[in-house]
């Protein structure tokens, strides 16, 4: 029976290929989206992936995620090392500066300001250079997709040159000097990102009472860190999180306050109701042009459990193949636009939930043929 099901499916390729088509459409536009979506959110924390060194970030109690900076005091850092349980805290500067490039543009950059004796939160991956060459004079340290994009040196005939070590810029009418190359988790806003230290970061950024952004804090081995944090926060009055908890703190923030969740959401619904609609009623107007076989079958003793079955073997055969198709398009587009400036993840939760969204799809699309079935009536064979 089965081999007589996928027969039927298969006999008609104008809509076995066009369920299939359906589903791999709505596959695609669901796995795409969403993984646009990881994307972005990813992005919005990517400066503490790129951080791995402290368990515990410490910040001003009104900070709502990681990029709302509210300085701290030079003290507050003290206050920190002096808590039961902290190995180690260190100062850490993020900010936005201006940056002025040789042929007299600007562009804003991120600029990142490291403990001047540990360089403590550096960047991941240095791809020319060394960390310690920020112990030289004016020296920085730019991340790749910056220096060959966005802080590139344009020459009158329009042709990008991209930094390297040796050139020089202006951050905040302060001359910088690159001292190497890494690479980074690309940010939110798309901002190159620029590394220096505490000291020189304070120099270039617009002068302020307090300049401090984050402590960063290394617990001793076996302290609880949930512990230890609520003991900062008692002894300091500042806020500490974990660096699990500061990652929910932001995407939550970005969940609750911007629209990207409704734009994404939006589009994610609308694949999944395409998809129940092409699909759907492409494969009801197959079971409608197949009702005399499966009226043939129910005359010869077929069970209505027997035929769904056949119906439901129907709906898994398409689905796999349109959810396969879906997914390697999407996989295929990640790839190819893997050195833009769009966003995508695509860990396997998502795949998961794609074929669970594709599943669904087929269950609904094939109810309609499973009860045109059961209420079908053999002796529609005999009628002409």
């Amino acid at each position: 029976m089965n081999f007589i099901a996928l027969k039927m499916l298969i006999g008609d390729r104008a809509k076995y290929l066009g369920i299939i088509f359906g589903l791999a459409f709505a596959s695609l536009l669901i796995t795409q989206q969403m993984a646009i979506f990881l994307g972005l959110m990813t992005r919005t924390y990517g400066f503490l992936t790129d951080t791995p060194q402290p368990d515990i970030w410490v910040v001003d109690p009104k900070v709502q995620y990681i990029d709302d900076l509210k300085p701290l005091r030079e003290t507050d850092v003290l206050r920190v090392r002096g808590v039961e349980g902290v190995a180690w805290a260190v100062r850490l500067y993020k900010g936005l500066l201006k940056a002025r490039l040789p042929n007299g543009t600007f562009q804003n950059c991120i600029v990142v300001g490291l403990d001047d004796e540990t360089l403590i939160g550096g960047p991941p991956v240095i791809l020319e250079g060394e960390l310690s060459n920020l112990r030289h004079n004016d020296a920085i340290i730019v991340d790749n997709v910056g220096a060959d994009g966005k802080l590139a040196n344009v020459t009158p005939d329009g042709r990008r040159i991209p930094l390297r070590i040796g050139d020089t810029m202006e951050l905040n009418d302060h001359r910088a000097i690159v001292a190497g190359i890494c690479r980074v988790t690309r940010t939110f806003q798309s901002q190159p990102v620029v590394y220096t230290t505490y000291s020189r970061a304070t120099v270039f950024a617009p002068r302020e009472r307090k300049l401090m952004s984050f402590v960063l804090v290394k617990a001793n081995p076996g302290y609880d860190l949930s512990e230890l944090c609520q003991r900062i926060r008692k002894t300091t009055g500042l806020a500490a999180y974990t660096k699990d908890e500061i990652k929910t703190i932001t995407v939550r923030y970005y969940m609750k306050y911007t629209g990207i969740p409704v734009n994404f959401g939006i589009t994610v619904i609308l694949g999944f109701i395409v998809g129940v609609a092409i699909a759907g009623q492409t494969f009801y107007n197959f079971t409608q042009d197949n009702i005399r076989y499966f009226g043939t079958l129910k005359a010869m003793g077929a069970s209505d459990f027997m035929l769904l079955k056949m119906v439901l073997l129907q709906a898994a055969m398409v689905g796999g193949i349109g959810y396969g198709m879906g997914v390697g398009a999407a996989s295929t587009f990640s790839f190819l636009s893997g050195r833009t400036e769009l966003s995508f993840c695509m860990p396997w939760q998502l795949l998961v939930a794609s074929a669970v969204a594709i599943a669904l799809i087929c269950i609904i699309s094939s109810f309609l043929s499973m009860w045109r079935i059961v209420k079908l009536e053999p002796a529609i064979v005999f009628k002409t």
